[in-house]
């Protein structure tokens, strides 16, 4: 999935910022809607927060509770051994494809400023290592699905994948552990038609989470 010649050089966590760049939309014109989800801070300033159109003015809560009645049923686990910034891309994914929850295997600081703030609307659990993760998926009926290039793995482009799943990625270089690829059900990779050997992490986690869109929220056939 990702090679160290294609690595990023790791950087130090840093406390996440909305982005830069002038976005979103001023304060509201005219009379104030009623109703709870909206943010009387936001109505009266402006909102230019990362979010849709959709949710703006809204509260933080109020848009993590919406997006609780429609997340979809897979899951995603990232195995963070360092401060990997790619880590932040995949949350980032994860939110836009509209996972149920990521994981963190491993240590429990992460550089969250690849998420661009989208964590904060996303349900974050933390697991010490493979083994623990292996048993929560267990316990929940969800089947553990390996996304690396390893000798023996499968191609994502032709397995059927279960709706009920936790996709799991190996920081940038290293790919999954030993331990974590002995605990997934298999290990997918994405078949590729260039001279490099791997692609990015981030884009990897992208395009298995969009497989799992594709199949479960279009109907696609493998």
């Amino acid at each position: 999935m990702a090679s160290p010649e294609g690595g990023e050089t790791p950087t130090e966590p840093t406390e996440p910022t909305e982005p830069d760049a002038v976005v979103g939309v001023g304060p509201w014109e005219g009379p104030w809607p009623s109703g709870e989800h909206w943010d009387p801070e936001l109505l009266e300033h402006g909102d230019r927060r990362n979010v849709v159109d959709a949710y703006r003015y809204w509260r933080h809560d109020a848009i993590v509770a919406d997006l609780d009645t429609r997340r979809h049923d897979f899951h995603v686990a990232v195995e963070n051994w360092g401060h990997d910034f790619n880590i932040g891309s995949v949350i980032r994914t994860a939110n836009a494809m509209g996972a149920r929850a990521f994981h963190i295997v491993g240590k429990r600081r992460w550089n969250r400023r690849g998420a661009m703030v989208t964590d904060r609307y996303q349900h974050e659990q933390h697991h010490p290592d493979a083994s623990s993760l292996a048993a929560w998926a267990r316990a929940e009926g969800l089947t553990l699905l390996g996304i690396d290039n390893l000798p023996g793995s499968l191609p994502l482009e032709t397995f059927d994948l279960p709706r009920r799943c936790v996709l799991v990625f190996g920081q940038e270089g290293p790919g999954l552990s030993e331990p974590m690829r002995a605990e997934c059900a298999a290990v997918l990779h994405i078949e590729q038609f260039g001279s490099t050997r791997s692609i990015n992490a981030g884009a990897a986690a992208a395009i298995a989470m969009h497989a799992w869109v594709r199949r479960h929220v279009f109907d696609q056939p493998v």
